[in-house]
């Protein structure tokens, strides 16, 4: 009966240690950000594959895991390690069975990459690597999901989160965990760059337990470059920087289209003197919401932010002519 559990457990994946997945870590040379993205047939993979730490670096520890790899791989990387000396130490001070099983990536603070896939890592195990990231996998349908993935890190414009999303969504299309879909994470780090004050985390999303959990974390992932573009617009906008201010807003609206971030990068697009486009922007605000027109009305009298702002506008009677034309 022993004999039987065992050979059940292999068959199924199911020992406690495999963590069977595919992921990429990259780097941004352009703001210094660091990230890991990873899906897998696996509970809450997040809670064990990703590690990022600002300043430091970025890993990802897998396939026969060691989680230990990731705490320790961060205190090497402050201590100013390269991402090949990480993985060289890791390795070397690894106690625990199953050693030839792990698979692992690290990028240090420079961008270096670094990358290790042991020869009894579940088949088909391995990994691609470029200048700035390194997309691996174990128990994958091949080497065609790190080929896509690094295809699709280096062919992508933008965000870095943006890139890892394409990435992790060109290897689950070629194929991706051989076994299924379950979960998925993304974390991507930057000094100072996160949420509200004194948050180095850009991105920390989990999909713990889903029948689609790439497109929930796609969900997730727009909800959060939409608050980190709105709070960039903010600061920004504080700054003196109206231009830059109004391309965060165009983010927003990409990112959570609605009435009340159209209305907003109208307003920005007026203050910069592009009425046309204005105009524009407040039409689609109108024709999402109807009521947008009562927040125009209710700007008088004038109050501090958005209201005053509009109250502005409104004092612009050729304009509000062609916003509201007399019927």
């Amino acid at each position: 009966m022993h004999r039987i559990l065992l050979g059940l457990c292999a068959a199924l994946s199911l020992c406690a240690a495999d963590v069977n997945t595919f992921s990429i870590v990259a780097y941004d040379p352009a703001t210094g950000d660091c990230g890991v993205t990873v899906a897998s047939k696996y509970f809450s993979v997040g809670a064990v594959v990703p590690w990022a730490e600002a300043g430091a670096g970025c890993i990802a520890t897998q396939a026969n895991v060691n989680v230990g790899y990731g705490p320790r791989g961060l205190e090497l990387l402050r201590q100013g390690l390269t991402a090949q000396q990480v993985v060289d130490k890791l390795l070397a001070g690894d106690t625990f069975p199953g050693k030839d099983g792990r698979q692992l990536a690290v990028i240090d603070k420079q961008g270096n990459v670094a990358a290790f896939t042991g020869p009894n890592a579940p088949n088909w195990a391995g990994g691609r690597q470029g200048k700035t990231w390194s997309a691996q996998g174990n128990i994958l349908v091949g080497p065609r999901v790190p080929e896509a993935m690094g295809r699709a890190f280096e062919a992508t414009q933008g965000d870095l989160a943006e890139k890892l999303f394409a990435a992790l969504q060109a290897g689950d299309d070629a194929g991706g965990d051989s076994r299924g879909k379950q979960s998925a994470s993304m974390l991507v780090v930057g000094l100072g760059r996160g949420r509200n004050i004194n948050n180095d985390r850009l991105i920390y999303i989990n999909v713990d337990d889903s029948p689609a959990p790439i497109p929930e974390l796609r969900r997730l992932l727009d909800l959060n470059l939409g608050m980190l573009y709105s709070q960039w617009m903010g600061e920004l906008r504080t700054a003196g920087k109206p231009k830059e201010a109004r391309d965060a807003a165009s983010k927003l609206v990409k990112y959570m289209p609605g009435a009340q971030s159209q209305l907003t990068l109208g307003v920005m697009d007026y203050e910069l003197g592009d009425k046309p486009a204005a105009l524009a922007d407040f039409r689609k605000a109108l024709e999402m919401d109807p009521n947008v027109r009562r927040q125009f009305e209710a700007a008088a009298p004038p109050q501090p932010g958005r209201g005053q702002r509009l109250r502005t506008i409104m004092d612009d009677q050729e304009f509000m002519k062609q916003l509201f034309p007399a019927k």
